[in-house]
């Protein structure tokens, strides 16, 4: 009973925690709206002016230098705000299994179905999750496991609230891999209890789909982006296989890289495999570092 009501006063601090980082997002927001809009009035007043002076020079230099700096201050508040959610999720996690591992009833411990979300806001709110990805920026040390295209050591458990390309199998179906969220894993059985992203309301699913897998069945999505010009090794190549997320879908198919990122702020662009093309693949489309993996599990 200590430990429950630890785990819960646990929860409230996270909560409480959370709330004043969504506070300091929406100042840090409100702060940059104003910034940019006295950009927009420099552009506006310099519409007049036959020749840029030094003076809109200067003046703009610092208001984007400011603009940026503000940028990075709300992606760092996003960030953080982020993971404090995946610690509320991991704790609510925790609390479930234990209550599974006592036998207490489900009766009293129901979870309320999750409502379903428009496909527009579920699009962006995985683009947004691609964007605040960290990038790795030690440059004393090697890109880690899940930096980029570097594979998850084979010991690896992932945690819970991390976000996985999980292989399922539906009834009557091919099996394929979707964009799914860790709940929960079993050492002992060694399978992981995952739930699919996708509940939109379009696609009616107003209840989680949950599913057990075994680890063979998971691959870990990347936990930072690499740096092209940082660390190129830890990009896919020109032409490498790989799995990647098709651009409106929470599915995974199988592609070949295309080109690149310059940048760490650039995607790859891929061609995904289509026998309705001549050639067998798709035009190249864009797909963010975060949502490209190995294609070497497939089995």
């Amino acid at each position: 009973e200590i430990m429950a009501n630890s785990s819960v006063s646990n929860t409230k601090e996270s909560l409480r925690q959370l709330h004043q980082m969504v506070l300091r997002i929406q100042e840090e927001r409100n702060r940059n709206a104003d910034n940019l809009l006295n950009i927009n009035k420099t552009h506006e007043k310099m519409r007049h002016e036959t020749r840029v002076s030094a003076y809109f020079k200067g003046k703009l230099k610092s208001l984007y230098r400011t603009a940026i700096a503000d940028a990075k201050l709300e992606s760092e508040c996003i960030q953080k705000a982020m993971e404090r959610i995946i610690e509320i999720k991991a704790l609510a996690n925790e609390k479930t299994s234990k209550n599974k591992t006592k036998g207490i009833s489900h009766t009293f411990y129901q979870e309320e179905p999750r409502k379903g979300i428009r496909r527009g806001v579920l699009m962006s709110l995985l683009q947004q999750n691609a964007i605040n990805l960290p990038t790795w920026k030690d440059q004393n040390n090697d890109p880690p496991a899940l930096c980029g295209a570097i594979p998850a050591e084979a010991n690896y458990i992932c945690r819970p609230g991390d976000h996985v390309a999980a292989r399922v199998k539906y009834p009557d179906e091919e099996e394929q891999y979707i964009l799914a969220e860790i709940l929960s894993y079993n050492p002992i059985s060694g399978k992981y209890d995952i739930e699919d992203i996708d509940y939109s309301e379009e696609e009616g699913k107003n209840e989680k789909e949950r599913h057990q897998l075994s680890r063979r069945r998971i691959i870990p999505l990347p936990l930072y982006k690499a740096d092209p010009q940082l660390n190129i090794e830890a990009l896919f190549q020109f032409k490498q296989p790989v799995l990647a997320l098709y651009p409106q879908t929470t599915c995974f198919y199988k592609a070949i890289v295309h080109s690149v990122p310059k940048t760490k702020d650039m995607d790859y662009t891929v061609l995904f495999e289509d026998t309705s093309y001549a050639d067998g693949y798709s035009p190249p489309l864009s797909v963010p570092q975060r949502y490209i993996v190995s294609s070497k599990k497939i089995r």
